[in-house]
């Protein structure tokens, strides 16, 4: 017979291990079903990467402040002014409505740039361009040291940010620098804003990232080392979900999303007036994806309200899709290598003939 040998007695001989007490059954009172709503109540959250209210990001500071939370945001600084005058000048008061009729608080806004984590690492080409006049304290360490200090702690971290400078280039066209400034953009902002926010995180607060799936899978044309970073953000989501979670009890998860047509996806190729790159993305998901639905940013914003309420408590370490579905899918049903082919599915399928009607 196969003895069963401690794990730690294999590999440390002579340790012993003490035997676990017996487990005792636990009775619990049945849960409310009204206790299960998604309650941030007291909560602070900050969202790196929103400058308008057309992306992920401002969904998900709506969905946050919809389940009561409190949001400030960071903003890049050369668009920090428009965002600014967008807000003061009511342009978008109909965009801070809630569900229930009621208007958002406008959140507070913190100047960022994420692809700088110290003062010293800012070069002087930024800190005298016209674009970022009259501001400071707009690297990492800087805004973590200043949302400590009008919040004191915070439960929720959001991580909205990516750029690559060459995305429209083939990776085997991309130059070193192009490649690097999407990582350093893209993945490792999120790295450090982990590094310099968690310390006084709340135990059991929660962060997020955006990833794209790309990260995982061939996406033609989303190039520029994007792809590269995209895979690194959600490794590092592994590896972190272990570090934070014993260090801090904070947990890390990432929301690979589908394609929408926000302001910075927009700029991926296309001439105006022409297509842009993000709409035949948008076109190819809503013929491929199995729920025929359109994807909104408000689906991804209810996502990162569960993942960050205690809902979510035993979730860290996870990619979670929400794209219709279309992650699950290994080929293009409307592909012209499909067309004339007869399958028998009960529904129609994009250039195909439909399946014969059973007598």
């Amino acid at each position: 017979m196969l003895a069963l040998v401690p794990l730690c007695s294999a590999f440390a001989p002579g340790l012993s291990v003490a035997p676990r007490a017996p487990r005792t059954a636990v009775h619990r009172a049945p849960v409310p079903e009204a206790s299960l709503g998604i309650d941030l109540k007291g909560k602070v959250a900050f969202v790196a990467g929103v400058a308008d209210s057309a992306g992920y990001g401002w969904a998900i500071v709506k969905a946050l402040s919809e389940a009561g939370a409190t949001v400030a945001v960071g903003t890049w600084p050369p668009v920090l002014a428009i965002f600014e005058k967008s807000l003061k000048s009511g342009k978008l008061d109909d965009d801070l409505i809630l569900s229930d009729g009621s208007k958002m608080a406008v959140p507070k806004i913190y100047p960022l740039d994420a692809v700088f984590d110290e003062p010293a690492d800012v070069p002087d080409d930024v800190k005298n361009n016209k674009r970022y006049a009259g501001l400071d304290g707009y690297t990492i360490s800087e805004v973590a040291a200043k949302v400590q200090a009008d919040y004191g702690k915070v439960d929720v971290l959001v991580h909205s940010l990516a750029n690559g400078p060459e995305v429209k280039r083939p990776l085997m066209q991309v130059s070193r620098n192009g490649y690097l400034a999407a990582a350093s953009a893209s993945s490792y902002s999120m790295v450090s804003l982990a590094q310099k926010f968690t310390p006084f995180m709340n135990k059991g607060g929660s962060i997020l990232s955006l990833s794209f799936v790309a990260a995982e899978r061939v996406v033609p044309g989303y190039g520029g080392g994007m792809s590269s970073a995209k895979a690194q953000l959600e490794s590092d989501t592994r590896v972190l979900a272990f570090e934070l979670g014993r260090a801090y009890g904070v947990r890390i998860n990432s929301i690979s999303a589908g394609a929408l047509k926000s302001r910075a996806a927009s700029a991926i190729g296309g001439a105006r007036g022409e297509k842009t790159y993000i709409e035949y993305c948008i076109d190819y998901a809503e013929a491929n994806s199995p729920l025929v639905r359109d994807l909104t940013a408000d689906d991804v914003g209810a996502t990162a309200a569960f993942l960050s309420s205690p809902l979510a408590a035993g979730i860290t370490g996870t990619i979670v899709y929400v794209d219709n579905g279309l992650q699950a899918m290994a080929a293009g049903i409307d592909a012209k290598s499909f067309d004339g082919y007869q399958f028998s599915y009960p529904f129609e399928m994009p250039g195909c003939p439909p399946a014969p009607v059973p007598e």
